[in-house]
């Protein structure tokens, strides 16, 4: 009887201290809520964007294009539109380096993946927050 209540205490004791640890790991590594998105919005279209498909061993598998609008406020979409020029150069020193390149024969674009260098370039172009989502409405191959 006293072994089978050592067992069942130190059982409890796990689930506690593994519990216990599971959620202050989450509280520290969680990722950030989502930024409230306030007032009305606007779409700025990037137009075109040229990008080349480089593979995950760094060799070139292609170009493809795609179309892009920036989901930004109403009351910055001026200066986002007035902005781009530095958008779209983020961009380029953004997808030389970075494998998009999909599908068995690599000629299909990762759009997850372009969508994120889009993202880190608006934050480095415009500032942190100003653009809320980047919309890929297209994706050609060329």
């Amino acid at each position: 009887m006293r072994k089978l209540i050592l067992m069942l205490s130190v059982a409890l004791a796990g689930l506690g201290v593994g519990g216990g640890a599971a959620y202050a790991t989450s509280m520290f590594l969680a990722p950030p809520a989502p930024a409230d998105i306030a007032g009305p919005a606007a779409f700025v279209p990037a137009g075109k964007i040229l990008a080349p498909l480089v593979q995950k061993d760094g060799r070139l598998s292609g170009y493809v294009s795609f179309t892009v609008e920036l989901e930004v406020g109403a009351d910055t979409a001026e200066d986002v539109q007035a902005r781009l020029p530095l958008l779209l150069n983020a961009v380029n020193m953004r997808t030389y380096k970075t494998p998009m390149a999909a599908g068995p024969d690599g000629l299909l674009p990762n759009i997850g993946t372009f969508r994120k260098v889009v993202m880190e370039a608006a934050d480095e172009a415009f500032g942190k927050g100003v653009v809320r989502r980047a919309a890929i409405t297209q994706a050609n191959p060329v």
